[in-house]
């Protein structure tokens, strides 16, 4: 899932949509999936492999964007004693993807759903993707599903996961849950989503973890011209996401108990990287005390205003050191936590949209069950960091190049204006040629100047080119 995420409205001939079209072409990323691929999904779609215990009585839910039809995880929540249980519905790709047949390989060449900032690339077919494999409500779908049972503060006492048969009730959005919760309406499934999501905040404030609400940008076209509006998470937002990070943590430990799995790692950020952020926020404007960590500044930030919201979307620069860390018959690896969860994680709640997950599922159910792992998760295992490496390098691209489109789209008209910003990265060879972050609106782009630039420091800057389609935005000292 991108870390910047961007929607555009307006029609397609519009130039914003013609340069995200070109962009694709220029990729080489197309929706179109290889004959033999679509063949097996379809025949996948007809005859699943359907799990032998049926949960279908519980009354699962999905919370997702309005019009999203991908829906990897159903939820439903109890009370259970003095605590809680929390039962986790994944969509069971496996039950439909045939290990080493076309469709696996076309899903390994995809690694990740690619989201562009008027559409997606999906990894799977539609009609396994947003269909047969999807957890929409009314006919019976295979998953995986956790159970995991939780103390009144929230802490993991128990986890067990297995495939079932399931059935969602209701698919649901965030502001629709938002809503019925604040206004005291929702049933107690629902209800419990706000009670068990501010526990598990409360203990990731205390392990010292930290979640970035970053709001959505969205890029209206209005005559020809273009305005940036951010839609800011909700409450609701970071309980749902509390409840996908509680089961990943749960399924990391599985299999650092096992002896085999796979791990989402994330070092400590570099004081260079801290640096870069340091500065970001005096581009805007946002005061961070030297006695203030950085998690505590996130905390206290309002995505609602456009100059927090620029900074949490800057802050997804410190998660790019992320990786994925194998480890087998019991050899765990020198790094087995997630600087930004602080704890051992690993990602299992979206198969639909991410190929590793599919992977880590089935290790889960191997460690619940008390067995070894399928021979074709163990084969493909060594040579999943790598593809998923090379599928984050390729949606990074797609990130950038997406930014840049729609940031040129944003100034194409405001050649010549003068902008204040501040200086946040320089080249070490070339100190003339830097970046340089706009306070509004918060645009980054490339600077080039005659002298060496003012790091760290505040500047007015002048545009000189932003063509989307044809040329990133430039800017120069005024």
């Amino acid at each position: 899932m991108p870390r910047r995420p961007i929607r555009v409205t307006g029609a397609p001939e519009a130039p914003l949509r013609a340069a995200l079209t070109a962009l694709r072409a220029e990729l080489g990323v197309s929706d179109g999936f290889p004959p033999e691929a679509l063949a097996e999904a379809e025949r996948a779609a007809g005859s699943p492999a359907l799990p032998s215990y049926d949960a279908t009585d519980i009354p699962f839910f999905t919370i997702d964007p309005p019009t999203s039809t991908d829906l990897d995880q159903a939820l439903h929540l109890s009370r259970q004693g003095t605590g809680y249980r929390v039962r986790y519905a994944i969509a069971d790709v496996a039950a439909f993807v045939v290990p080493g047949g076309p469709l696996d390989a076309e899903t390994h060449r995809r690694v990740l759903t690619l989201y562009f900032p008027d559409g997606k690339v999906p990894l799977h077919p539609a009609l396994l993707g947003e269909s047969a494999a999807s957890l929409l409500p009314g006919g019976p779908r295979p998953a995986v599903l956790w159970t995991i049972d939780l103390d009144a503060d929230g802490r993991t006492l128990a986890v067990d996961v297995g495939r079932a048969l399931v059935r969602s009730r209701a698919k649901l959005d965030y502001a629709g849950v938002q809503k019925e919760i604040d206004a005291g309406t929702a049933e107690e499934p629902l209800a419990l989503l706000r009670t068990v999501g501010l526990l598990r905040e409360r203990l990731e404030v205390e392990r010292g973890g930290i979640s970035l609400n970053v709001p959505e940008q969205e890029i209206v076209e209005r005559d020809d011209t273009y305005a940036l509006h951010y839609r800011a998470p909700l409450p609701a937002d970071g309980w749902n996401a509390q409840i996908s990070l509680l089961t990943g943590m749960a399924a990391a430990d599985l299999m650092l108990a096992a002896g085999t799995g796979v791990l989402r790692t994330l070092p400590a950020a570099p004081d260079g990287a801290v640096g870069r952020l340091r500065r970001t926020a005096t581009a805007l404007r946002i005061d961070w005390p030297h006695h203030v960590s950085y998690a505590d500044l996130v905390r206290s930030l309002d995505p609602h205003s456009p100059r927090h919201a620029a900074f949490l979307q800057e802050c997804t620069t410190l998660l790019r050191g992320a990786g994925y860390t194998i480890f087998r018959d019991g050899a765990l690896p020198p790094i087995t936590t997630h600087s930004a969860v602080a704890a051992p994680y690993t990602h299992c709640t979206a198969p639909l949209r991410r190929l590793t997950d599919r992977y880590t599922s089935e290790l889960c159910l191997a460690a619940a069950a008390g067995q070894q792992p399928p021979e074709w998760v163990l084969a493909a295992l060594d040579a999943l960091p790598e593809e998923m490496a090379e599928g984050a390098r390729r949606a990074g691209t797609v990130e950038r190049e997406c930014v840049d489109i729609v940031e040129a789209a944003l100034l194409k008209d405001r050649i010549g204006e003068v902008f204040e910003g501040c200086v946040v990265d320089v080249m070490e060879r070339r100190p003339t040629i830097g970046t340089v972050h706009l306070e509004s609106p918060a645009v980054v782009g490339r600077i080039e100047a005659d002298h060496a630039l003012p790091l760290g420091e505040r500047l007015r800057v002048r545009l000189t080119q932003a063509d989307p389609g044809a040329a990133k935005v430039r800017f120069a000292p005024a």
